[in-house]
């Protein structure tokens, strides 16, 4: 498994690099030392622990869909034409971008600040590594 300074763990965690130490001393994270004596998280380990902490808001809609990728948000930005429009979500530390319609905008009623669930489907997804 891929290893990780703490200060990396804390990066991908969103704590303080003295929070993921007291993880690490509680037990709660455990940690090794590298071949430079430095301690070290296991990368798999970081990944857990953020998908069991990472908090979405609630998705405001009841309707039942077949796409389990939702994100909740606030719009941010909207450019728009006569005929499309691109909008800006912030769904927590993401942004997410839609093009449609203006019409869609203008029934959506989206505005500067008001709430909307971008939902992605998709049979394309790209997954790069540093």
């Amino acid at each position: 498994m891929p290893q990780m300074r703490l200060a990396e763990a804390a990066q991908f965690l969103g704590v303080s690099d003295d929070t993921v130490r007291r993880w690490v001393d509680s037990g709660a994270l455990d940690a090794d030392t590298d071949d430079a004596g430095r301690k070290v998280v296991d990368g798999h380990a970081v990944a857990l622990l953020a998908r069991e902490q990472a908090r979405a808001v609630a998705d405001p809609s009841t309707v039942g869909r077949s796409a389990r990728n939702r994100f909740v948000g606030l719009v941010t930005d909207i450019t728009m034409d006569t005929v499309m429009a691109q909008v800006e979500l912030q769904c927590g530390p993401f942004r997410v971008v839609s093009l449609m319609s203006s019409e869609a905008v203008r029934e959506l009623r989206l505005e500067l600040g008001s709430v909307a669930v971008a939902v992605v489907k998709s049979t394309s997804v790209i997954v790069e590594t540093p």
